[in-house]
């Protein structure tokens, strides 16, 4: 077994690799990015090399520097995690010229199934069913067009060597194929090096299904049963889970062997997933194409880990030192169910824009992934893990991908696993800048996720006019109203205690007027109970005046509430949506309706950047007459590119940036007459 590995990752999962290697007696080593200095990771491993600028192009994609860590440090084998180097042949070839052993599948699987137009033409011949497309080389957008248009709209475009959503566009015309091809090439080449592109037949309300594999050196291959991946935005997977609520014995069999087979073809050993899209209007299940082979370990590997109780990263570890599995395809079962959401630094309220900056304020719901046993590893503590690589104080950087952490719950069904994320969800505290936290409470609660009749197209279907909360009921509405006014009530307490000013003498008011969602509940404090408009409400709690997390509980059942001060009232947060509740003594509510309203200015003249990022191109000039919905700016934040369109008709007056300028959030981009 090795003594010393090193981890050529960031973030949580290179948290994840250290945590599993330390459990293992295996010394780590990080390497890291100015912009990584203070991260958790590097005060985790037990040596750290620092390899360069932020940018990943100039430090985490640099070969030659992880080898000259490698080299100073004494480690012998490397992880690569996901992204960056994972994937990546040359870097795995490097590794072997220097007898530094790579924690993944051989260099041959790599370079087969890597390349997304060579595995679909291998697949194709090892008897794999994949989608109707065009995997030669494409010209140009007019070829682009040509070839889409034999194949049949819609058809989507994808970057050879694409992954985590980028370099993905879905078209469903003509039009759609000459705006997008070309940012489909960009962000290939930004992203990964390489600007072809291939296009395949869109499949109608497809699930996305995938197959976890794991191989040893000696021939062993197994599944590790499926994850269901479908709820996905822009292609980037949100919310998975294992098992698949889709998937019976029968289809979980011929998956699993086939991508056994697959697997088997290449030579593969380590982990790896076969991606599947299967078409969710044949009941059968029959009808799965292979999509391709991502030959590393999966952001969502947990909740196979969950089911299982196989450590994947030690499997990992154990099949690079030469072990063979110490397992069989009899020994993996199904225990439970598992669902993990990623937590993004993305505003589900302004059109899930890439958010950046500090974070002011960071407290998950239970501890980080702990490793002192099945109970507090794997499963997390009391069924709720928490992967992260952030901490309080800890900036967010646009240099990286948007997530900051990985919420995994398991319980014994599924409903009972959905449950548990809407309780952590509402206990986690994420403050300074925007997330999605409410977005993913919101899906679970969903009747349609419930359900369990999931598509890719899940998030545009059910959220087509963007993100605006959860829908409250009125247990709920009513608990936040008896909240608020005992929050308020031990408010008044509070400061007529302060010398000098209202005295002890005058007692806080006992009535007060709740107002959520433009509708008034009047709540009355007694001596043993609350009132909501005149209901009692069978209520327990505790507040201290700066308390961010109020725990009710409510008819036996816990309701976890985050408040923040506003000028009159509270922002309540709870169940996936954000209440801006205002709170007032029950005989100054009347003179309420008295205040000016202040009107907010109108800003649809402008072009503003909605986030901190690069001004890619600039589609309009001075004096251009525009139309609504027309494209005018192309921002690239977080490597993914965002189109800016017209909100309005009108003519251009003034341009204040140019091609290549870095933008700050909310600055003008162009000003219409």
């Amino acid at each position: 077994m090795f003594k010393k590995i090193l981890i050529v990752n960031r973030g949580e999962i290179a948290c994840r690799v250290i945590k599993t290697a330390r459990r293992m007696g295996i010394a780590t080593v990080a390497v890291y990015s100015d912009a990584d200095a203070r991260a958790p990771f590097v005060r985790m491993a037990d040596e750290a090399v620092h390899i360069g600028p932020s940018p990943a192009s100039e430090s985490y994609l640099i070969a030659d520097k992880i080898i000259e860590a490698c080299k100073q440090t004494g480690a012998e084998a490397v992880h690569p995690g996901y992204g960056f180097l994972s994937e990546r042949t040359s870097f795995a070839e490097a590794l072997a010229k220097e007898n530094i052993a790579f924690i993944g599948p051989p260099v041959n699987a790599i370079a087969a199934m890597g390349d997304k137009i060579e595995s679909k033409k291998l697949a194709k011949e090892a008897g794999v069913n994949v989608v109707p497309g065009f995997v030669g080389e494409i010209r140009d957008t007019d070829h682009a067009v040509e070839i889409s248009n034999e194949i049949g709209y819609p058809v989507m475009m994808k970057a050879s060597a694409g992954g985590g959503g980028k370099g993905m566009r879905l078209a469903y015309s003509e039009k759609d194929v000459r705006e997008g091809f070309e940012s489909v090439k960009r962000e290939g080449l930004n992203s990964f090096g390489d600007d072809r592109v291939f296009i395949e037949k869109f499949i109608l309300n497809p699930r996305h299904i995938e197959i976890q594999i794991l191989g040893d050196q000696h021939g062993n291959i197994l599944y590790l049963n499926e994850r269901e991946c479908s709820i996905q935005r822009r292609h980037q997977k949100v919310v998975e889970e294992a098992p698949s609520p889709f998937v019976t014995d029968k289809m979980r069999k011929a998956m699993g062997e086939q991508c056994v087979a697959l697997s088997r073809a290449v030579g593969y050993y380590s982990a790896g997933t076969v991606e599947l899209i299967v078409s969710g209007a044949d009941p059968t299940g029959e009808s799965f194409y292979f999509l391709e082979m991502n030959t590393r370990l999966q952001v969502e590997h947990p909740v196979t880990e969950a089911i299982t109780g196989v450590d994947l990263v030690e499997q990992m570890i154990r099949v690079a030192a030469g072990e063979k599995l110490a397992m069989t395809q009899d020994d993996i079962g199904i225990d439970g169910w598992s669902i993990e959401n990623r937590v993004y630094a993305e505003d589900p309220y302004r059109g899930f824009l890439p958010s950046t900056g500090r974070l002011t304020r960071y407290q998950p719901p239970v501890p980080g992934w702990t490793d002192d046993g099945e109970a507090n590893g794997r499963r997390g503590v009391d069924g709720v893990r928490v992967d992260d690589g952030v901490y309080d104080g800890g900036e967010v950087s646009i240099f990286y991908d948007p997530m900051i952490a990985k919420l995994i719950t398991w319980g014994k069904t599924r409903d009972e696993a959905a449950d548990l994320q809407v309780a952590a969800l509402d206990r986690f505290e994420l403050e300074g800048l925007g997330h999605n936290i409410d977005f993913v409470s919101a899906i679970m609660q969903h009747p349609r996720f419930r359900s369990g009749e999931l598509t890719t197209g899940f998030i545009a279907e059910e959220y087509p006019e963007g993100f605006h909360g959860a829908p409250a009921d009125a247990d709920v509405t009513r608990a936040l109203a008896a909240i608020a006014g005992f929050i308020a009530s031990a408010e008044s307490d509070r400061a007529r205690r302060v010398d000098g000013q209202l005295g002890d003498r005058l007692d806080p008011p006992a009535k007060w007027q709740v107002t959520i969602g433009g509708i008034s509940h009047k709540v009355k404090l007694g001596r043993k109970h609350i009132k909501v408009d005149g209901e009692k409400v069978d209520i327990e709690l505790e507040y201290t005046p700066g308390d961010r997390l109020v725990v009710a509980e409510i008819d036996d059942a816990e309701l976890a509430v985050k408040v923040a001060r506003t000028r009159a009232g509270w922002r309540m947060t709870t169940r996936g949506a954000i209440h801006d509740v205002r709170v007032l003594p029950w005989h100054v509510a009347p003179l309420a309706s008295h205040m000016i309203e202040k009107i907010p200015p109108d800003l649809s003249k402008y072009l503003i950047c909605p986030m901190p990022g690069l001004l890619v191109s600039l589609h309009v000039g001075e004096g251009d007459s525009v139309e609504a919905g027309q494209p005018l700016a192309t921002v690239e934040a977080m490597k993914m590119e965002n189109i800016l369109r017209a909100e309005k008709t009108g003519v251009v007056k003034s341009v204040n940036a140019a091609q290549g300028d870095s933008l700050a959030v909310d600055a003008v981009i162009l000003e219409l007459e």
